[in-house]
């Protein structure tokens, strides 16, 4: 089902703008059902759409049923279920003035969604989107940025006057005010956000907005452009996806007990139907957990696509025998003793292992150098039970991609994947081998923490 929003969704009827919000929400990977969309107009029906914080929780609770969906379901509900009223704009506006205003209100804890309003008309517009206020265009080149907003305030140095106002002595009560003073600002920031993407509604169409200007949820946002506030919530996504794979991986290896057909034993027990083979019997499959082994590439580009797969198959290394992981960037060393059983890394290690764990020696990645070293002084972690997961973007610096040492990597060991976190449309462009590395090993994209669970929970040997 599709439908095309109203420029100002806020305006249309409650049922066309449920109807909507809910068709967005599958858009962008939230599942309400019918059920829970009719669930959720209930809740419109008892709760009104006169406070709009009710509202919100109301709607949450009948249409979310994850964790990590909350961020998008925010976004969406403020474009569909909150109005907006353009003030002129004040391009003269003192920033001086209006910084300590924004100061005085953060230090106090006051709602700054009032300043965020006028901070945004000062310094958002670009494009000619002030001269707009009030009504509705479509011209490509105005619109509304928090960026610049914030950019113009300089959020960096308020944050730090907050936290020397908001007094106290000592070590901890400063580390306190500092947090609590970053926590202020960020929710500031996030009020700009909000009126931004409401005031560029207003000039584009909810619709517009609603499909190109809001931010995906963490295991949608792809690894190779997340941020850093990004990467801590996929952090917080480990143990619970981790969970989830630990139980899909020991169910299919419970249905795997028994193998194949045992074809002698099977005709034997047939005697006793007239040679019809009634009660076929299995093969007993011997019980054990494989190996296995990562090889992870934690240069600067792919570090952060690395990190949270370490992570990952760290907290999953109870399904294995035995998890032994390799760092490289030109060169290869054994990172297994970075990682403590039950503990999960320090944010950032990866940056830990660059500078102290020996996986680089001139910096650029190299993977003809990382296979062959891989094959001269690690090979014998690779047995007939062993799976090798390569995580890298197979980008060699137009260096050689040794395809021989994948080969024989690739020949002694029972499966070997490589995951790219690039999009599979890049594989052929530039100094990427991906192309030629999936003649030997098969190559799968995981570019964010929904295609990475995917392909993990799919590949992993039971």
């Amino acid at each position: 089902m599709t439908s095309s929003a109203p420029a100002n969704a806020a305006s249309a009827p409650t049922s066309a703008r449920l109807v909507d919000f809910v068709t967005l929400l599958r858009e962008h990977n939230i599942h309400a059902g019918p059920s829970e969309t009719i669930d959720a107009a209930a809740a419109i029906v008892a709760l009104g759409t006169t406070d709009p914080g009710v509202l919100r929780s109301g709607l949450a609770a009948c249409l979310l049923r994850r964790n990590g969906q909350r961020a998008v379901f925010d976004q969406l509900f403020d474009l569909y279920f909150l109005g907006v009223s353009l003030l002129p704009a004040r391009p003269s506006e003192n920033a001086d003035d209006l910084r300590e205003r924004l100061i005085a209100s953060l230090v106090q804890g006051e709602d700054t969604a009032e300043l965020a309003r006028e901070a945004l008309n000062t310094f958002g517009a670009y494009g000619g989107a002030g001269e707009s206020a009030g009504r509705v265009t479509q011209a490509s080149g105005a619109g509304w940025s928090s960026y610049l907003t914030m950019k113009s305030l300089r959020p960096d140095e308020i944050s730090e006057q907050v936290a020397r106002t908001m007094g106290g002595t000592g070590q901890f009560d400063t580390a306190v005010r500092t947090i609590e003073a970053r926590r202020r600002v960020d929710r500031f920031r996030a009020d700009v956000q909000t009126e931004a993407r409401l005031r560029s509604a207003e000039l584009r169409g909810t619709d517009y907005i609603a499909r190109r200007g809001v931010e995906n949820s963490a295991d949608r946002t792809d690894f190779l452009g997340a941020r850093e506030q990004d990467l801590a919530e996929m952090r917080r996504l480990v143990h619970p996806l981790a969970r989830k794979l630990a139980s899909r991986l020991a169910v299919r290896r419970k249905k795997a007990v028994r193998g194949q057909i045992d074809l002698r034993r099977t005709l034997r027990r047939s005697m006793a139907t007239g040679g019809v083979p009634v009660d076929p019997v299995l093969r007993a499959r011997k019980r054990g957990r494989p190996d296995l082994v990562v090889l992870a590439d934690v240069s600067g580009s792919v570090s952060g696509f690395a990190e949270f797969t370490l992570q990952l198959v760290q907290a999953l290394q109870d399904q294995f025998s035995k998890v032994r992981s390799f760092g490289f960037v030109d060169t290869c060393a054994e990172i297994t003793h970075h990682f403590t059983p039950g503990e999960p890394p320090a944010p950032g290690f990866a940056r830990d292992i660059v500078r102290e764990g020996g996986v680089a020696r001139f910096g650029s990645s190299n993977y003809g150098e990382v296979l062959q070293g891989f094959v001269d002084h690690y090979l014998d972690a690779v047995g007939p039970r062993t799976c090798v997961l390569i995580l890298g973007d197979a980008r060699t610096n137009r260096t050689d991609p040794n395809l021989a040492a994948l080969q024989e990597i690739n020949e002694r060991a029972k499966a070997v994947y490589w995951l790219n976190p690039e999009p599979s449309r890049s594989w052929s462009t530039g100094d990427s081998a991906a192309e030629d590395y999936t003649d030997i090993v098969t190559m799968h994209e995981c570019r964010n923490v929904a295609q990475l669970a995917e392909v993990i929970g799919r590949l992993l040997p039971a």
